[in-house]
């Protein structure tokens, strides 16, 4: 394993927990082979590339050192191949506007790269199991992120950079939607569709903003 995907995964986490997307809980990981990267039961903000576990996506049981809620990650990287990196994390917007009975929908061109609304896992209790992660995979299915009511949210993607930019778009989007209210418009699915052609192009610079202002040595 390269040292220097050790060290991106940590500085990851600790831009998440910077940005105030995390507090006491959430983690990240990267795939590396047959197995994932993932950070240490400890707080985001401390993470230290020394202190990530690799857990192989055959695993039955969880290696020690590994977050319980690592079968979320699992079971998404299992059920689509093309899924790099996940991150899981507790942005407070987003608890709001579920809380308050909220969609989460495509109301501005960034939030329409997390498709035309973000899908709900309708279970608050912790995902420490394989089957409430392989139910969690079900209810992401093909999106980029899934909320878990009362619990926080879940993002992916092709690269680290795909999955923890998105975290930070679904709380831009989480606070939009606190703003505009249940009545608001969601953008047209031409122009939601312009918007997610230019993914590629956008998340990584999205990703590089937050780990410059958040995740340095």
């Amino acid at each position: 394993m390269h040292d220097e995907v050790r060290r991106e995964l940590a500085r990851a986490a600790r831009a998440v927990a910077s940005a105030r997307l995390s507090d006491a809980f959430g983690h990240v990981t990267v795939r590396e082979g047959d197995a994932l990267l993932i950070t240490a039961p400890v707080p985001l903000a401390f993470q230290r590339a020394d202190d990530l576990t690799l857990l192989p996506l055959a695993a039955d049981d969880l290696p020690p050192g590994t977050p319980k809620e690592a079968w979320i990650h699992v079971a998404i990287a299992r059920a689509d191949a093309a899924t790099g990196a996940v991150c899981r994390a507790q942005p407070r917007a987003v608890a709001k506007a579920i809380a308050a009975g909220l969609r989460i929908r495509a109301l501005d061109g960034q939030g329409a790269m997390l498709g035309a609304e973000v899908p709900v896992y309708d279970d608050s209790r912790l995902v420490r199991d394989a089957d409430a992660g392989t139910a969690v995979a079900r209810a992401i299915g093909a999106a980029p992120a899934v909320v878990l009511r009362g619990n926080g949210a879940v993002t992916r993607g092709a690269t680290l950079a795909e999955a923890v930019a998105r975290m930070w778009l679904l709380e831009r989007s989480a606070e939009l939607a606190l703003a505009a209210g249940p009545d608001a418009s969601a953008l047209p699915d031409h122009e939601q569709a312009w918007w997610r052609e230019r993914s590629d192009e956008l998340l990584p610079r999205m990703y590089d903003f937050l780990v410059r202002s958040h995740g340095m040595d």
